[in-house]
């Protein structure tokens, strides 16, 4: 999506509070004891309060209204009976549609006290999240965000997941580019342009750069068991910074 009206800019800011809304509650109600079901359960009551839709359900008939990971899971954890535990690394995915507008977040966090090793990895995340953030402006090339992302996570002693990637949004949960590559790619002549709505999602690693579909068809996790976190923001590309929604 281009977003250039002010129409549109204030449709996605208000999508983005809804979607921003529900990530945060479920953030706040994540605690020991908790199922992820129930989390998910809050979040369906959010989404139909508010009126808004549940992307994952509505665009992939997913089998929750968010995606909640736990620890070795990377992406797309299906709600469930599992207890949420103190030191739990987990991350919330809340994506969906306000009055047609389109819109995309998640956030890692550890629940309780972090180990050393956890809140290395959240500080990471936040750095290289900030990185490739600063190299959104209209007219530059996409892939200098990806070589912001590879880098400094490679400075820190980190790696990013390759095969999972930012994309554009707006008026669906997909929308063009395709890819927003989280490391250097040189065959990417995309030129990012004013207005441009895109989800921005790098997820940073211990060790493995790869993620695997487990059996259940849905959850992405690493062969590794590394630790990975994310941090997603849907951002409108201007000339000057650009503007985060969610």
């Amino acid at each position: 999506m281009i977003a250039t009206t002010d129409k549109d800019i204030q449709g996605l800011k208000e999508a983005g509070r809804v979607m921003a809304d529900i990530r945060d509650e479920m953030i706040k109600e994540t605690k020991p004891g908790v199922k992820t079901i129930e989390l998910d359960e809050m979040a369906g009551k959010m989404f139909a309060d508010s009126g808004a839709v549940s992307a994952p359900i509505s665009t992939y008939g997913f089998p929750g209204n968010t995606c909640i990971c736990l620890n070795e899971e990377v992406a797309h954890g299906i709600p469930g009976e599992r207890f949420i535990q103190e030191g739990d690394l987990v991350n919330i995915d809340v994506s969906g549609a306000y009055n047609d507008y389109w819109v995309d977040t998640g956030m890692s966090f550890v629940v309780g006290e972090a180990t050393s090793s956890q809140s290395r990895l959240l500080d990471v995340t936040r750095n290289v999240f900030a990185a490739g953030l600063s190299k959104f402006r209209a007219g530059a090339k996409l892939n200098n965000v990806g070589r912001a992302v590879h880098k400094t996570a490679r400075e820190e002693g980190f790696k990013v997941i390759k095969n999972l990637t930012g994309h554009g949004v707006g008026h669906s949960l997909r929308d063009a580019p395709d890819h927003i590559f989280n490391y250097f790619n040189p065959w990417d002549r995309t030129l990012l342009e004013n207005g441009m709505v895109i989800a921005f999602e790098p997820f940073v690693s211990t060790k493995a750069e790869h993620i695997y579909e487990k059996d259940d068809g849905w959850t992405l996790t690493t062969r590794e068991k590394s630790l990975v976190a994310q941090i997603e923001h849907t951002i409108i590309v201007t000339k000057d910074e650009p503007i985060i929604v969610t």
